[in-house]
């Protein structure tokens, strides 16, 4: 069975000028009749795709038109139908933010990359992290900290030295950004079922923001972490660049 397509592109000349290009060699139709969606742009739109088709079925083939383009497929304009049919499916399970902020207001968001909490003044951030309701750090003073999934461990987690973390393995990151104490933690490796409690000591003098991928929240008190086991985004690539290639590969750069 030939899947219907449609075509979605970032607000680039290069993306719009790609999407045009391919509506005229195959016949689409709109998102919501689609069996596959076609993202044209970078990682940055892929993951607003992602969330938008998020636990509909429907999923994402992306080619790049950005810039790093690591959750994407080589733009290639050719046989497009035969790639899709030919690709790798992944799943993907976002982590499920709750952050109560500086009136006890709660806040609720989705990430498929990371979580990260960041310093909001020139004072670093001082945090009590708790796993699965017991005490693991009763004081961390860093610029942040983050929570990452497989998907997102190649991203702001690997620029704070994070580790990469296969797209099937159960696990997710907990990463400190540049920690002051303990100096010599390095973050630890989580099982995907886990549950993480931030809470910020010295809210008021010492301001932290909590980010899920697009999502950010002011001056949070606390914030709850866990993976969704409910939703999910479903990613395609093609299988000689699969995900699990990339993974690879990457952990061999220098």
């Amino acid at each position: 069975m030939i899947p219907t397509i449609a075509i979605l592109a970032s607000e680039t000349p290069d993306a719009e000028e790609a999407a045009q290009s391919l509506r005229v060699l195959y016949e689409t139709t709109d998102p919501d009749h689609a069996d596959v969606i076609v993202a044209l742009g970078g990682d940055g739109f892929m993951l607003q795709v992602l969330h938008r088709f998020m636990d509909t079925g429907r999923p994402i083939y992306g080619m790049n038109k950005g810039t790093i383009g690591f959750l994407m497929n080589d733009y290639r304009e050719g046989d497009l139908i035969g790639r899709i049919t030919r690709a790798v499916e992944n799943e993907i399970r976002p982590l499920q933010m709750t952050a109560i902020d500086e009136d006890g207001l709660p806040h609720s968001a989705l990430a498929i990359n990371e979580v990260a909490l960041f310093r909001q003044s020139y004072q670093a951030a001082r945090l009590k992290i708790s796993i699965n309701g017991k005490t693991r750090l009763e004081e961390l003073v860093c610029d942040g900290v983050l929570v990452a999934t497989p998907t997102g461990s190649t991203a702001y987690n690997l620029s704070a030295q994070g580790p990469i973390i296969p797209i099937d393995a159960p696990l997710l990151a907990l990463t400190p950004v540049s920690a002051f104490r303990p100096r010599r933690w390095r973050g630890a490796l989580l099982k995907s079922h886990q549950i993480v409690d931030i809470e910020v000591l010295e809210a008021a003098k010492r301001p932290v923001n909590a980010v899920a991928d697009h999502r950010e929240v002011k001056s949070v008190q606390r914030i709850t972490i866990r993976q969704s086991s409910e939703l999910r985004s479903l990613i395609l690539f093609d299988p000689e660049h699969s995900w699990d290639e990339r993974i690879l590969a990457e952990q061999f750069r220098y």
